[in-house]
């Protein structure tokens, strides 16, 4: 019988035979267009800093500031002594930002997804999903206990034949608004008439959108111009276009304090620091006030995604910051990341099981701190190494 050491030995040995061994990089200083990684300064390409704001002084000092009043840490779960006012504060400021009567901190998207979804639902219940949901969600549908299905890609009329199936039990939709690894925009619309059709509720996953959809930023529920009774129940993350760190879910006042009493992954769990709230609220600001970075990162998009088709490069149907470019073959989207990081651009090979076998791509995001020229530099160094 091989040892354990000797299992994890051959196991590893095959991920990197097929092209799917994952490495580590190190970056050096803060999170912009220019960074260094692993000693070298090259141009982000795979961050998800989309307005730019991970590194902004007014958020930067506000964290300081935050520091200065409530310590470094929180010491405590929110149900314990760690809800400071800070978070209270946030939590009221992104409910009236997004529309929603309530709103409640977890510390990151993953968390959230699996503590909203197992607090919903649990055995006997019915969970079903996009195919292409982000890991969180799936593995908190499968965690949850409850009969596991997904449907086609955004395919809304395969997601009401699924939903037909089960008249009787109780059931919750999950989809991402904007898919991580694709970045089209789930049908949002047609989704939520089918939930209010078959009584099951609509839960959306806006890591990728919020802050950067909309014309105030409120991501894909303003993009679409829908209505607390249509989404239910939306997750939001920091992270990306507000440029800090932790998540939010919104919704009615008795789906928050459900949430309060019974969603594992908040209740035990410590508060993130005071500090990061403050930061956050500082951010929040600047997305409703600073509307040019989310124009500035309309542009980009629009001349990328316009040099790559006068090149005849065929990309993938996203009119958001993400912009895949499908390679296929593992190892060859691994080799072209490679030669465009030695050309000075960092752009990250996304493969197997993140996307579907065959499907290995790279994932190209766009921000608001790109100008022209490195938008210019990345497209002559695809015609490079691609064409």
């Amino acid at each position: 019988m091989t040892s354990l050491k000797q299992q994890l030995q051959e196991q590893l040995a095959q991920k990197k035979t097929a092209g799917l061994y994952r490495q580590r990089k190190t970056s050096t200083g803060p999170q912009q267009a220019e960074i260094i990684i692993d000693g070298k300064k090259v141009i982000n390409f795979c961050s998800n800093n989309y307005l730019g704001l991970a590194n902004h002084p007014e958020i930067n000092a506000a964290f300081k500031k935050g520091i200065d009043l409530y310590g470094s840490g929180s010491g405590s779960a929110h149900l314990i002594n760690g809800h400071s006012a800070a978070h209270h504060a946030l939590e009221e400021e992104l409910a009236e930002f997004t529309g929603y009567p309530r709103c409640l901190l977890f510390s990151t998207g993953y968390m959230a997804n699996l503590g909203v979804v197992q607090a919903l639902v649990s055995r006997g219940d019915v969970v079903l999903e996009d195919r292409l949901n982000h890991a969180s969600l799936l593995d908190a549908g499968l965690l949850s206990g409850a009969r596991f299905s997904r449907y086609r890609h955004a395919d809304s009329n395969a997601a009401e034949k699924s939903l037909k199936k089960y008249p009787q039990q109780k059931k919750l939709l999950l989809t991402d608004g904007v898919f991580s690894m694709d970045g089209d925009i789930a049908p949002l619309p047609e989704l939520a008439k089918i939930c209010q059709q078959q009584n099951s509720w609509l839960m959306v996953d806006d890591a990728h959108g919020f802050g950067v959809l909309g014309e105030k930023g409120r991501g894909c529920i303003e993009h679409f111009d829908l209505k607390m009774d249509e989404v239910p129940v939306l997750m939001g993350t920091l992270g990306k276009a507000f440029g800090t760190s932790g998540a939010f879910v919104v919704g009615d006042e008795d789906l928050v304090e459900y949430l309060i009493q019974s969603a594992r992954s908040y209740i035990y769990t410590t508060a993130t620091p005071p500090a990061l709230a403050e930061a956050t609220r500082a951010s929040l600001r600047l997305v409703q006030t600073e509307s040019w970075r989310r124009e500035k990162l309309r542009d980009n998009i629009n001349y990328f995604r316009q040099s790559m088709t006068d090149l005849g490069v065929e990309l993938m149907a996203s009119d958001t910051a993400i912009q895949p470019i499908v390679m296929g073959d593992s190892h060859k989207a691994t080799q072209i990341s490679r030669q465009l990081f030695d050309r000075g651009l960092h752009v990250s090979a996304i493969r197997p099981p993140t996307v579907p076998e065959g499907t290995a791509r790279l994932r190209i995001t766009l921000t608001a701190e790109h100008n022209q020229h490195h938008l210019q530099r990345l497209i002559d160094a695809l015609s490079e190494v691609i064409l």
